[in-house]
């Protein structure tokens, strides 16, 4: 039996200095370079193999035990987000119009944490654990890329944990649920293509913006009257650019929104039930519209079985049997889920709220801070979970 939160408490300082020192250094999607350098310099002092994986950003690290075994991965996203940091915290952000509003210094200082309790366990390990720092989750971009690149390979991974702050718990707390926990996840974008004229005779036009108000609303009968009362799916439309002039009817609408849902196959079929929306509505006022619907991430789908195992193993002996809790499904997506539609793995997150500190703000706020606390359940799980796991498979 391994009782890693006991160890990650040695490291606590360590942790906290890891994660201000990133919070100082925030960097955009994919633009991750003084990070992925700061983080390749940690892992190299600890004797973590470094992995070429094929990015200009991000860092794969290995540690192989004597034994050999199978594979698990251990996983914390590195990009920031383009905010004004108004935080306070004598640790703000250096790199002015750009924040780590998400957290995503405190995973990335969890899993050094991690490596750290690792390398210092290397004789126990049966088999082999994967770092992977991956860049621009934030834009759903990163995920996806990696798995292209082939992280999930060589070792093949056989199973992959990752983590989330989440500040409306406090430090000490974990969450976990079985199946769906954060949505499927799509941009659209929308194009009404009318024909501008005078405002004072729309007669003579043919007006986009009443055509795109309209689709506006009709997108939410989708909503309202298709979807069963019980399903949770969300439409928005996020953004309307349509004319210059007050007096003026523009020739074109564009629109940009977000549509998100649990089903998979659901998740599909609204493709098509929106284009019909969209290009019928477009029809009866007389102009026509484009659309186009990206599909970023699939759903994040905890298994049952390794949600149950998760929950009665690691979690249970980081945070104690009544600090875990469930979690309520989110709208929010997660690029983690490109790993889990290819290899089994579990998502959970970690209380990182304060409100006696002032650490009450949540994601993508410029106030947003985590509470440092909560570094040590991070780290302590992310190493939990890669000692028990091999240990589990290897008998």
């Amino acid at each position: 039996m391994y009782h890693m939160r006991e160890e990650a408490e040695g490291i606590r300082s360590q942790l906290t200095m890891w994660r201000e020192t990133l919070h100082r250094h925030p960097e955009l999607s994919f633009k991750e370079f003084w990070t992925t350098d700061y983080l390749k310099k940690e892992l190299v002092g600890m004797g973590i193999e470094i992995v070429d994986w094929g990015g200009e950003t991000g860092v794969v690290g290995l540690l192989h035990g004597p034994r050999p075994g199978k594979c698990v991965a251990l996983r914390a996203d590195i990009d920031a987000l383009p905010i004004d940091e108004k935080s306070g915290v004598a640790f703000a952000s250096e790199n002015p119009g750009v924040m780590h509003a998400c957290g995503h210094d405190s995973h990335m200082a969890a899993l050094l944490g991690a490596a750290r309790l690792l390398s210092s366990r290397k004789d126990d390990l049966k088999g082999t654990v994967k770092f992977i720092f991956q860049p621009a989750e934030e834009i759903f971009a990163g995920g996806a890329l990696m798995v292209k690149k082939g992280v999930l390979e060589n070792p093949h991974v056989d199973f992959i944990f990752g983590q989330h702050n989440i500040c409306e718990y406090p430090a000490g707390k974990g969450l976990i649920s079985p199946g769906p926990i954060m949505a499927c996840s799509a941009f659209i974008s929308i194009t009404v293509h009318g024909k501008g004229g005078h405002g004072a005779v729309p007669h003579l036009a043919h007006d986009p913006v009443v055509a795109a108000a309209a689709i506006v609303s009709a997108l939410q009968t989708i909503v309202s009257r298709e979807m069963r009362p019980t399903e949770a799916v969300v439409v928005t439309i996020g953004s309307i650019h349509g004319g210059t002039v007050a007096n003026v009817i523009p020739d074109t609408v564009t629109m940009q929104g977000t549509v998100r849902c649990f089903d998979l196959e659901l998740f599909h079929e609204l493709e098509d039930r929106l284009r019909r929306v969209i290009e019928n509505t477009a029809a009866a006022h007389n102009v026509t519209a484009d659309f186009e619907y990206n599909k970023l991430v699939p759903n994040v789908n905890n298994p049952p079985e390794l949600t149950e195992w998760m929950r009665q193993g690691p979690m249970k002996e980081v945070y104690g049997e009544e600090n875990v809790l469930p979690c309520v499904p989110s709208m929010g997506g997660e690029d983690f889920a490109c790993y889990m539609a290819e290899t089994p793995g579990v998502f959970v997150w970690f209380g990182s709220g304060n409100p006696e500190k002032g650490i009450k703000f949540s994601w993508h706020n410029p106030a947003f801070n985590v509470d440092n606390e909560s570094l040590v359940y991070g780290a302590a799980l992310y190493a939990q979970v890669a000692l028990d796991w091999l240990a589990k498979e290897t008998g």
